[in-house]
């Protein structure tokens, strides 16, 4: 089957996943057919951001592993990172988010790259609501002229940029700080500001850029919402044996 590793918003970007091989085979010596991937996943992606100082959440557990893969719907659903506000509050909305957890969920992008094909489009094309809190006729900022270090016009389209400049292994509220500013690496990261017509998503980011202990309160609810999304249990699904596979 075609494999959802394989899909535009993953292929060559999507990394990491020998750590989550290695709890499997850990826990299928000690516990086989117990612990499910998409369990791991759930508790890694919680570790992982508390040991980069983050909050912590209880991780809800029972999931089942999918009988197959979805190729078609990682590129459907997987926001792109040129996305308008518009498509990103549709897109959240379709998975039952609302837009409060897309602006907790979007401050996961203190931590982690991109590649430069994702942010390309970002540095290059005029668009205003890509460039906010710059001098619309000033091309050559400081944050730009690093991003055009990294990323050229053309070519070089898998090297990698922090998503957060400021404080890239840190996990805190400075991507907040950075979309303010116009800083943000995505433009799906700056629209939130830029096509924000009422106020409320810029306030919203305001009161995280000010208030970290909000925004972790914040991000683990959403977490904890989003890891209930379309989950599998009973005959629904399976436990595998290996994390890349289907059990035989």
């Amino acid at each position: 089957m075609a494999s959802e590793k394989e899909a535009g918003p993953n292929k060559d970007s999507l990394r990491g996943f020998e750590v989550i091989d290695k709890i499997k085979y850990l826990l299928e010596e000690e516990c086989p057919l117990t612990v499910s991937c998409a369990d791991i996943l759930a508790i890694a992606a919680r570790d992982a951001v508390l040991l980069r100082g983050g909050p912590r959440w209880e991780v809800l557990l029972g999931r089942k592993d999918s009988l197959e893969s979805s190729f078609s719907g990682a590129n459907l659903l997987i926001p792109a990172p040129n996305s308008s506000l518009e498509a990103l509050i549709n897109n959240f909305a379709q998975q039952g988010l609302d837009i409060r957890d897309l602006v907790a969920l979007s401050g996961s992008h203190t931590i982690g790259r991109a590649r430069c094909v994702s942010f390309r489009q970002r540095i290059y094309q005029e668009k205003q609501e890509y460039h906010y809190g710059y001098d619309r006729y000033n091309r050559y900022t400081s944050f730009r002229r690093i991003l055009e270090s990294v990323c050229p016009v053309t070519g070089r389209d898998n090297k990698f940029a922090p998503l957060d400049y400021e404080t890239p292994k840190r996990f805190d509220n400075h991507y907040f700080i950075n979309i303010l500013q116009g800083n943000g690496l995505l433009g799906s990261d700056n629209v939130l500001i830029s096509q924000d017509y009422d106020g409320k998503i810029t306030e919203m980011v305001w009161n995280y850029a000010s208030n970290e202990e909000l925004f972790f309160k914040s991000f683990a609810k959403s977490m904890i919402k989003m890891g209930s999304i379309n989950v599998l249990t009973g005959d629904e699904g399976q436990i595998r044996k290996n994390c890349r596979f289907v059990n035989a």
